[in-house]
């Protein structure tokens, strides 16, 4: 069966804007550096190696799920649901200093 050459993110949406706004926010109040050094210590810590790199390449290096699959040697669907159980874990942790 021949491998998919396009897949398409659906990483888009609430969680991955609220994600990112955290991530890219240049805002410089003591309350938005809490919120990053958090979200950053949730990734460091409390994700799995896969998750964590996952994370990185995405959110950190702009990569889609086909260049992380490419890169880290599985398909885009696992990058999908890697992705999905670690925004899960994310949010579900976050949600206590919101």
């Amino acid at each position: 069966m021949p491998k998919l050459e396009f897949y398409s993110d659906i990483f888009n949406g609430e969680q991955d804007s609220g994600l990112r706004a955290i991530i890219e926010d240049a805002d410089e109040s003591e309350s938005r550096q809490k919120l990053r050094k958090i979200l950053l210590n949730v990734i460091k810590n409390e994700l799995t190696p896969r998750q964590k790199e996952i994370i990185m390449l995405y959110y950190f290096k702009n990569l889609d799920s086909i260049e992380i699959g490419k890169q880290l040697g599985i398909t885009p669907q696992a990058v999908s649901a890697a992705m999905s159980r670690a925004k899960m874990r994310i949010l579900r942790i976050l949600k206590y200093y919101i």
